[in-house]
């Protein structure tokens, strides 16, 4: 099952690449500019071991066209509505999974939610209801991601409407080593997205002793 990221040549879209690559899902990045989305591709699959699923370099409605059902939205808040737009057309029957954040323009230690209340939220309402739109991924480094020596720190939180649709995402997430929790329809987004200012906060902080902190869901402790 081919996977696409449209966004792939940046940070979070190159770890994610790597990560799902590593565990055997083809990758298709897309990029504006589909020779750089060629080189980078290469760059990446030159980092992997041998045995690893292929990573391809294309524009973006091309990878939109690879993927045979998920694509994931891994661009920058600013070319967030943009960038949908342009691809909407080739996300029929696709599920459009959404990892952007909209961090405040100059201060990353803050959200600046669109009218919508959510990143999640304003994909779908511009994609209309008959596409399926999943956030998820909003909390996890891409520093993390990228370092395939390390295990992915934290559990990810997987929202939007329809059940069905969140399984699925759910499903193709866990292929990285990590637990996918439920966390409902995609209002949830509001509170899932804020959480990754509050991290960047935690990790620039001199009083906390680490950085590229991640959010786990704990069981009760047992005395």
């Amino acid at each position: 099952m081919t996977v696409a990221i449209i966004g792939g040549t940046g940070p979070q879209g190159r770890g994610l690449a790597l990560r799902f690559a590593l565990a055997g899902i083809p990758i298709a990045i897309g990029s504006r500019d589909a020779a750089r989305a060629a080189d980078v591709a290469a760059d990446l699959a030159a980092k992997l071991p041998d045995g690893s699923a292929a990573i391809t370099g294309h524009d973006n409605a091309g990878a939109v066209a690879a993927a045979d059902e998920m694509v994931i939205l891994a661009v920058p808040w600013s070319g967030h509505n943009a960038t949908l737009t342009d691809i909407a057309s080739g996300l029929k029957d696709k599920i459009l999974v959404d990892i952007v954040v909209p961090l405040k323009e100059g201060d990353p230690k803050k959200v600046d939610m669109p009218p919508e209340g959510s990143a999640t939220e304003a994909a779908q309402a511009l994609l209309g209801p008959d596409i399926s739109v999943m956030g998820a991924l909003h909390n996890v480094s891409a520093h993390t991601l990228n370092d395939l020596q390390a295990d992915i720190n934290c559990d990810i939180l997987v929202c939007g409407n329809g059940l069905a649709a969140r399984k699925k995402v759910m499903a193709l997430i866990e292929h990285l080593g990590v637990k996918a929790f439920n966390a409902g329809d995609a209002e949830a987004a509001r509170c899932i997205e804020a959480l990754t200012p509050i991290l960047i906060r935690i990790n620039m902080s001199k009083a906390v002793p680490f950085t590229h902190a991640g959010i786990h869901i704990w069981p009760p402790k047992k005395h």
